[in-house]
């Protein structure tokens, strides 16, 4: 192969078009993969309509990559990987390994954390080349189309929830039944926590109860959002998943006692939460971001074993800007994920 697929834009918020390139080469510590498959993420248009700083054009995103090594960089191999390896790319991308955070342990909030599609070019194409130490290893008994998402939408949800004050047995609610959601939902219950789902409207209660979930609160009901949790005993942990401050906001009083409130659910506005709802119940706000490629790997394995799988819908890469507008627009129900068909 001389030259390989990608769908980019080539200005801010710009329609994707399907270019050819010449097949990279990859570096020390890095491999190219061969991309099955690449979740479509609301975080995309953070790099698409150039909102973080750094983004050149053309532009390529995607983080919720997937798919097998077809080449590997010098040193690469010394670590473990093969050629032919199904592997995963999420948001965490590679790290520094020199700043304080990377010295600490802490990779994912290095303070140079690469991310595909913003400090490199991303899986929406056939070809990509990224860091070894972003790699995560995909079980035999996932699918490609699922193992994509799990490395964002799967891990933020997990990992938001393993790392959280719960405990198995303790009320944990999730707040949205979106893209991350039906993801957390599914994990709260497969953890052993009496789950709540939060969400819009009474129409999605019997979705959240085969989702796993004990208990559904509609958010537009009278009874508000943290008087019917109160009513259940009040959370251990809420798992804010909306990208919606005043949602995530209005779950708050209804905490326990040294309740944590997990955000993962990205908005520009701020919460509004005042610090009285805090200090007195000795209550936690705490943002969470993604995870390692290790926690990437712990995701997969969790999802297999409880036979977890995020819900997707399939097209082309060469239908990506229709399968971007369509997530972007809310037409999507839960994930679009490129295929190499």
């Amino acid at each position: 192969m001389s030259s390989y697929r990608v769908a980019q834009v080539t200005a801010p918020n710009g329609t994707f078009e399907m270019v050819e390139r010449e097949v990279p080469r990859p570096g020390p510590g890095h491999a190219r993969i061969a991309v099955e498959a690449c979740g479509v993420c609301h975080s995309d248009a953070l790099f698409v309509s150039a909102a973080m700083p750094g983004i050149t054009f053309p532009e390529v995103p995607g983080h919720e990559i997937a798919g097998r090594i077809a080449e590997l960089g010098e040193g690469a191999g010394d670590r473990g990987w093969q050629v032919g390896d199904r592997v995963a790319v999420g948001w965490f991308g590679g790290s520094c390994g020199h700043c304080r955070a990377c010295r600490e342990g802490d990779f994912i909030v290095c303070e140079s954390l690469k991310v595909p599609g913003w400090t490199y070019d991303g899986g929406f194409g056939e070809q990509v080349v990224a860091p070894v130490d972003a790699l995560a290893r995909i079980p035999d008994a996932l699918a490609a189309s699922d193992a994509g998402p799990l490395a964002c939408a799967g891990v933020t949800t997990f990992n938001g929830l393993r790392r959280s004050a719960g405990r198995p047995g303790d009320l944990v609610a999730v707040l949205g039944l979106g893209g991350l959601g039906h993801l957390g939902v599914q994990y709260a219950a497969a953890m052993g926590f009496e789950t709540v789902a939060i969400a819009r409207g009474p129409q999605k209660a019997d979705f959240a109860k085969q989702l796993g979930a004990h208990h559904y609160v509609d958010s537009t009901a009278a009874t508000p959002v943290a008087e019917a949790l109160q009513s259940l005993g009040g959370a251990k942990v809420v798992l804010g998943t909306a990208g919606n401050s005043e949602a995530i906001s209005a779950t708050v009083d209804g905490l326990t006692h040294r309740g944590e409130l997990v955000v993962i659910g990205a908005d520009t506005a701020p919460l509004g939460i005042s610090p009285n709802q805090l200090l007195m119940a000795g209550r936690v706000v705490r943002g969470h971001p993604s995870g390692t490629s290790r926690d990437v790997e712990d995701t997969m394995a969790f999802s297999v074993l409880h036979g977890i799988r995020p819900m997707t819908e399939k097209v082309p890469l060469a239908e990506a800007d229709a399968a971007y507008r369509k997530m972007m627009s809310g037409g999507a129900r839960f994930r679009m994920v490129l295929t190499d068909g």
